[in-house]
């Protein structure tokens, strides 16, 4: 058996470089939008060849690269799991009337002038309730797109009001995963830190709400009163709309503020709004399945909600885009997106080359601004890397917690700044879980929308600025100093 080499950093950046010229090439010159239908997910895997080359020639036997490729996939099949299940849900409560009733109602309150301020506001909210953007965005998020569409809003400053605000709530939320992790990565407690990440995290939400408020108040929409009374009608004419249908979300985030796991919450969401939509839509059922027995018109108009297409037609063009839903078959290319990208991740992570790529920039940071700015730098590279948030997290929290007591700098700035570009940043990524996901379930590709996810692009400039400019940055005091050496 031959010895393993540790990678060069040549060998540690080659199929980055690989990864990216592919991406530039089918993004620029050849697929354009449509990049992520397949050929993203090749060059993902030809760049994970590329590592696994490298990986062989350094003595890693195949079995040992299959084995970071598995762990890699397999850390990510909660989150597969879950883009199932939003598929479904977004299925049954299209079916339901849940989102139809959230667009109509939508229309009436909000106006085109505080429509983005007040949609990134709204997922702020219900992001820190369920302390989930991913919730966020597949509930609320859904049919703010649908709102706006019909306002006269181009989709991608849309997803950009909507993502600000989902991740805003992610990232102070006590429920939130990542807002958990950061800290547990460190070597802080979790008060503590989202006490201190609130000096760069609020700042960063009022200028992005300033944002688009102002942009709110320039922007030329194309939607019209008589346009809006037309969609509403048309509605209305394929749903019984009424606020009883607001119990299902409301159920839904209730599961989620009591710490129900996700997975069971979606399912019980999805099962709901199939319930909902026996209740209240019992004609659109018999339309949709062209069944005259009603038990098996709603058992099949459910089932195909929930696993394949749906299209509800009426006579306005407009709300026929908005009433149609893909099921669980909707989200399958995404789910392919993501396994490519963590059979690239699981192999560049096993076989030492994101490590690699992290160490060498470690010396450059002889300042504390720098060192921040060395954190930043890795945690994003990571997320385009690794193609997964929590890897952007684990992985340089871990590389850099004794550095920075090493400076005496207090671990909780450590994990504000793993939050504030980690956490943030991944929704930006085409190929990572989080930008794969976004992009999937709001219909919308990651370059229409992250130029105008304003909060996830102020947040790391924002934790940047506070480290080059020496605001607020916590010390060790003398007795946390030696309390650490004392625990090594």
């Amino acid at each position: 058996m031959s010895a393993i080499k540790k990678p060069s950093l040549i060998q540690s950046f080659l199929p980055i470089i690989v990864l990216v010229g592919l991406l530039i090439v089918n993004v620029l010159f050849v697929y354009g939008d449509d990049a992520l239908g397949g050929s993203n997910q090749l060059a993902l895997l030809f760049a994970g060849a590329v590592a696994a080359i490298i990986a062989t020639k350094n003595g890693y036997s195949w079995k040992e690269t299959l084995r970071g490729i598995t762990s890699s996939i397999t850390a990510a099949l909660p989150a597969l799991i879950i883009l199932l299940l939003i598929g479904a849900l977004a299925g049954t409560w299209m079916l339901s009337g849940v989102v139809p009733a959230m667009i109509y109602y939508g229309l009436e309150i909000l106006n085109p002038t505080i429509f983005l301020f007040a949609s990134c506001l709204i997922c702020a909210i219900v992001s820190i309730a369920t302390g989930s953007s991913w919730t966020t965005v597949a509930t609320v998020g859904i049919a703010l797109v649908g709102i706006g569409d019909v306002l006269g809003f181009e989709k991608g400053i849309i997803a950009g009001a909507i993502i600000s605000g989902a991740y805003f709530g992610d990232k102070m939320s006590p429920l939130s995963d990542t807002t958990n992790l950061a800290p547990a990565m460190a070597g802080t407690d979790l008060i503590t830190h989202i006490k201190y990440m609130a000096l760069t995290t609020i700042p960063s939400i009022v200028i992005t709400l300033i944002i688009f408020l102002v942009i709110g108040f320039f922007y030329d929409t194309n939607g019209e009163v008589g346009q809006i009374d037309a969609l509403q009608t048309a509605i209305e004419s394929k749903f019984n709309i009424n606020p009883f249908l607001f119990l299902v979300p409301v159920a839904v985030i209730g599961l989620i503020v009591k710490k129900v796991p996700a997975i069971p919450a979606l399912f019980i969401g999805s099962l709901l709004g199939g319930v909902f939509a026996v209740i209240f839509q019992p004609d659109l059922l018999v339309e949709l399945s062209g069944e005259t027995n009603f038990m098996k018109a709603s058992y099949k108009s459910v089932i195909d909600a929930m696993s394949t297409d749906i299209a509800i037609i009426t006579d306005d063009e407009i709300v026929n885009e908005l009433l149609s839903s893909s099921g669980m078959s909707g989200m399958l290319n995404t789910i392919w997106l993501i396994i490519c990208a963590m059979i690239f991740g699981g192999i560049m992570e096993n076989a030492g080359m994101l490590k690699r790529i992290t160490q060498s920039i470690i010396g450059l940071a002889q300042t504390t601004g720098s060192l921040i700015a060395t954190t930043t730098v890795s945690c994003i590279t990571f997320n385009i890397t690794a193609s997964d948030q929590y890897l952007a997290i684990v992985v340089p929290g871990r590389m850099f917690a004794e550095v920075y007591k090493e400076r005496g700098l207090h671990p909780k700035v450590l994990s504000r700044t793993l939050e504030d570009s980690g956490t943030v940043t991944s929704a930006l990524i085409p190929w990572n879980t989080c930008g794969a996901y976004h992009s999937g379930v709001l219909g919308i590709a990651t370059g229409e929308y992250f130029m105008y996810c304003f909060f996830n692009l102020i947040s790391p400039l924002m934790t940047l600025a506070f480290g080059f400019l020496n605001i607020k940055i916590a010390k060790l005091t003398k007795s946390e100093s030696k309390l650490d050496k004392i625990e090594e």
